[in-house]
């Protein structure tokens, strides 16, 4: 059903998710990220509450394997989450309840963890967190979309996907990449298309929210 990266930059302090999965906007329910406290994704029978309740924790000090901890200990239908977590200091989470779906596995790397259900091998996760791991130097949205690749071929999910997403916060309450694939024959094909389009413009939006007076101009009909 679903296959996630999880992933922060120690150099940037930045946080984000990469997912795919077989059903529609995936990135609508289950990435989650917040400047100053980290990121998390929910997924398999997809509980989108989890996500805000941990970073609500993490943004008060808390650890992310503390804060799964404390939303995820005692709760109901916990059996059926599928829940990966970083916090901005590099600690990860995870928590994969009894009734996942189909093969599902979760591989644990340096300030990143990916998690997948429904795979077509216990190694796409593991295939993930290398992929994240080689490309260190580039940017985290760059890294957390090649891990994703590096899922898909590995084998990805046992069926085809059909949706895809990137969030990746910053240092700003709004997400600094947030690109969705809600519907797709090639996900996360369209989802690296997207971001090729998406990252030469990246900081000019950044720019216009924060000092339009040193802003470029949108260069489209009637503002030149």
């Amino acid at each position: 059903m679903t296959f996630s990266i999880t992933g922060m930059c120690e150099r940037t302090g930045m946080a984000g998710v990469a997912i795919t999965t077989s059903s529609i906007s995936v990135g609508s329910r289950c990435p989650w990220v917040r400047a100053g406290a980290g990121a998390v994704a929910t997924q398999n029978v997809t509980d989108p509450s989890i996500g805000n309740e941990m970073l609500d924790l993490m943004a008060q000090g808390l650890d992310a394997p503390s804060a799964l901890a404390s939303v995820m200990d005692d709760r109901p239908f916990a059996q059926y989450r599928q829940v990966t977590a970083v916090d901005l200091k590099g600690n990860i989470a995870e928590r994969t309840g009894s009734e996942i779906l189909g093969t599902h596995a979760v591989s644990h790397g340096h300030q990143c963890v990916a998690a997948g259900n429904l795979l077509s091998s216990t190694g796409v996760p593991a295939a993930m967190t290398e992929g994240f791991a080689q490309h260190a130097g580039s940017h985290l949205a760059e890294r957390l979309l090649c891990a994703l690749e590096a899922g898909v071929a590995a084998g990805g999910e046992e069926g085809p996907t059909h949706s895809a997403a990137l969030l990746v916060a910053g240092e700003n309450v709004w997400p600094l990449v947030d690109l969705r694939v809600d519907w797709s024959d090639d996900p996360v094909g369209d989802l690296r298309d997207l971001w090729l389009r998406y990252q030469p413009q990246m900081n000019d939006y950044l720019d216009r929210a924060l000092n339009p007076a040193v802003a470029p101009a949108y260069g489209v009909p009637g503002d030149p």
